[in-house]
């Protein structure tokens, strides 16, 4: 038994999803999953007596014991009659995920992964399927009654307001808070620049039909997200991929090589917790990036749609922090944090903002009232940073019990990304298994997956998938990545 990795340790204060009682447990839980996830408790090790746990890190003896329950429930630990808790299997993380170098393309491509993603995509919105394949955060994790209670409550006050159209740029109070909160991080942003979207899918496509036409070579890193390359093959675009490395993301110089090489008329990069491969791009790329791009007066898309769900305590940078001539044009929405279904996202267009807003008159000339002055009041009355607190602690543990499953079902050889945000987990199959005929399988069992087939133009990431973290964990997930593994090893063994 490791005694020196409780010793001293003091539980942090985390509030409950109703801001009431403390659920102090989940710290305690998170402190013993970070002794095993590491390693430094293996398997049939002795964890601490509740007793000792309670004194060590400074809580009750119930707190530990509702921890050690949850624990247990997970699979993580077992208990023995009077002999205590152990630690069920190596629960060390698999290897990191490698990046399958492939080099620069000898030109642009043409992209045509729309059927298969079409495919991946009738997963959404289904209650019937094991949700690995659609990023979205479970229900349970939103704040789901008190979004209801402003929005009726919006609605009822003023619903001559709420029955009409909202200016075409958004909600003057929503593109208020935003203009703020963008302030806040960092961005120098002007208090009319937001434009609120329906969805970030929207924001993306306003940003590219401003800076592009119809045969121009966009480039974008690879692996990315496979509705980048389904929106680039709507609007008739080429790919010029450059490698995203999964510690590292975008590096400077393949950047400044690919641009030296081919006639780019924009980029779209995601720097925080790219998807698939959750890739975080340093703060000193990203302003190096700017300044490149800037240079050549090239536009660039940013996906910004993850950012708040970072792990660490700081929020990292953006590229628009660095933009001073107006190219980056930042995309967002609130449906990885507050709700999908309200469909409202946002951008920063930039010097691009006019082009913009004539784009979005001729498209669907303005977002849903109601869900903007919902969330403009939800954002006014101060309610997010407390909910964002609790999301990402939610994600990282749901993340962390995903990978210590993955170790425990999936086959010798298989690797998976050490996300540090965000809500995926990019998987590297061992040789042999193909990600389509998995994810063929995996749907025949109501298991919805994303195979890396469809996160690039070209074949790299056949032997890849990706499966999202974004609900919590449930004896449902567990059985579907327990069969997603007997199924890989099967498929490994030539069945």
């Amino acid at each position: 038994m490791h005694d020196q990795t409780t010793s001293g340790d003091h539980v942090p204060h985390d509030t409950a999803p109703d801001g009431g009682a403390s659920y102090r447990y989940q710290a305690v839980e998170r402190h013993i999953m970070t002794m095993v996830g590491s390693g430094a408790l293996g398997l049939g090790d002795r964890l601490p007596s509740l007793r000792t746990l309670s004194a060590n890190l400074g809580v009750s003896i119930s707190t530990a014991n509702q921890a050690y329950v949850e624990l247990e429930r997970k699979g993580v630990i077992e208990s023995r009659p009077r002999s205590g808790f152990f630690v069920r299997r190596p629960a060390v993380r698999l290897p990191l995920a490698e990046r399958t170098e492939s080099g620069h393309h000898d030109g642009p491509r043409p992209v045509t992964r729309s059927g298969l993603i079409q495919t991946v995509l009738e997963a959404v919105g289904r209650s019937d399927t094991v949700p690995l394949g659609v990023i979205a955060p479970g229900p349970e994790l939103l704040p789901r009654k008190e979004l209801s209670r402003i929005t009726a409550a919006v609605v009822r006050d003023d619903p001559v307001r709420a029955m009409g159209y909202a200016p075409i740029p958004g909600d003057p109070e929503l593109v208020r808070q935003i203009a703020f909160r963008s302030m806040e991080h960092g961005m120098n942003t002007a208090p009319d620049e937001p434009v609120v979207t329906a969805g970030c899918m929207e924001a993306l496509y306003l940003a590219l039909r401003s800076v592009c036409r119809a045969g121009d070579a966009v480039l974008i890193q690879s692996p990315t997200y496979y509705c980048f390359l389904q929106l680039l093959e709507t609007l008739g675009l080429r790919a010029v991929e450059i490698p995203s490395h999964p510690e590292g993301g975008v590096r400077p110089e393949e950047l400044d090589r690919a641009l030296r090489t081919f006639a780019i008329a924009a980029c779209v990069l995601a720097p925080n917790f790219n998807n698939p491969d959750a890739s975080l791009t340093p703060d000193a790329a990203r302003r190096e990036i700017v300044s490149m791009l800037a240079r050549r007066d090239i536009p660039l898309v940013e996906d910004d749609v993850s950012t708040d769900l970072h792990f660490a305590q700081a929020r990292p940078g953006t590229y628009k922090q660095y933009d001073r001539a107006g190219l980056v044009l930042l995309c967002s929405s609130f449906s990885k944090t507050l709700s999908p279904g309200y469909r409202v996202g946002w951008m920063l267009p930039g010097r691009f903002r006019r082009k913009v807003l004539e784009i979005k008159a001729t498209t669907n000339v303005s977002t849903s009232t109601p869900a903007q002055m919902a969330i403009a009041e939800y954002l006014r009355q101060g309610r997010m940073e407390r909910h964002l607190k609790r999301l990402r602690s939610a994600l990282e543990r749901q993340m962390d019990t995903m990978q210590l499953h993955l170790g425990r079902h999936f086959p010798p050889g298989t690797r998976v990304s050490h996300p540090s945000g965000g809500a995926v987990l990019w998987v590297q199959l061992p040789g042999g298994v193909d990600s389509v005929e998995l994810f063929f399988r995996a749907r025949a069992r109501s298991i919805g997956i994303a195979p890396g087939a469809i996160f690039s133009t070209g074949d790299a990431f056949a032997g890849y998938i990706r499966l999202s973290c974004g609900a919590p964990w449930t004896d449902a997930l567990h059985d579907g990545i327990r069969t997603l593994g007997q199924m890989a090893s099967a498929m490994l063994g030539g069945e």
